[in-house]
């Protein structure tokens, strides 16, 4: 739009580190504002890569899979100042999530995958995956702008599902099959989970040693892993006797 203020061109890492930890759950920006044009290569032929060595799915098909991770290096690119959502593993987490706790997202993801293909293919001439980087993010704009066609319910609630699963699966405790060799944690700078909370740790002291671990590896929490989502049997209401 020409009245249209000019957006400020920041790098995925510097918004990370302006949302925190927590904020980091939360960011909601603009695909526009996430790549700068120096990553671009690099994040694409990555995704392909890491799609082509990837473990064993759960979940979606390979189809389905190479489309995702295609769409989570976009969302969360690989750039010079640090790994993004490819290394993170971000869409081996969401393929394993869809099986458990994500479970009633999995009919999304199935329809949502095949719409973008096609909106690819008619849009841009070609899937999703196959597509330049540019030609990527342009499908995505149109998807989060909500004016790509052929998704249900539409194309932004979509967007957002996976946008909102990709930063999961970025930040996430490893346990649950993401932020692989916590690359999310140091991308943000959390220094991993303690139990115990020194002094020095209190004044937020920047040169913290990082603790690569996850919650599970301490003896009080169970490394049982998340049953698959069912439905639950209804309970009978507590009362005193």
């Amino acid at each position: 739009m020409p009245n249209e203020p000019p957006r400020v061109q920041l790098s995925r890492r510097q918004l990370l580190k302006r949302a925190g930890l927590v904020g980091a759950a939360a960011i909601a920006t603009p695909i526009g504002t996430l790549v700068p044009s120096t990553s671009v290569a690099q994040s694409t032929a990555r995704a392909q890569t890491a799609v082509g060595r990837a473990q064993a799915l759960e979940t979606l098909t390979a189809a389905e899979a190479e489309t995702l991770e295609a769409i989570t290096a976009r969302l969360i690119p690989t750039d010079a100042n640090g790994p993004g959502a490819v290394e993170a593993q971000a869409a081996r987490y969401i393929d394993r999530a869809l099986g458990g706790a994500l479970a009633s997202s999995h009919d999304a993801y199935r329809s949502g995958l095949a719409a973008i293909d096609s909106y690819a293919r008619m849009s841009k001439g070609s899937p999703f995956a196959q597509l330049p980087a540019a030609d990527q993010d342009a499908v995505l704009r149109d998807m989060e702008a909500n004016v790509a066609s052929g998704f249900v319910p539409d194309a932004s609630t979509f967007f957002n599902l996976v946008r909102a699963h990709t930063i999961q699966g970025t930040f996430c405790d490893p346990f649950y099959g993401g932020n692989a060799e916590f690359v999310g944690w140091e991308l943000v700078g959390y220094p991993g989970v303690r139990l115990a909370v020194t002094a020095n740790d209190q004044r937020l002291d920047p040169r913290l040693v990082p603790i690569h671990q996850s919650a599970y590896d301490y003896a009080m929490f169970s490394r049982k892993r998340p049953a698959r989502a069912s439905i639950q049997p209804e309970r009978t209401p507590w009362r005193r006797t």
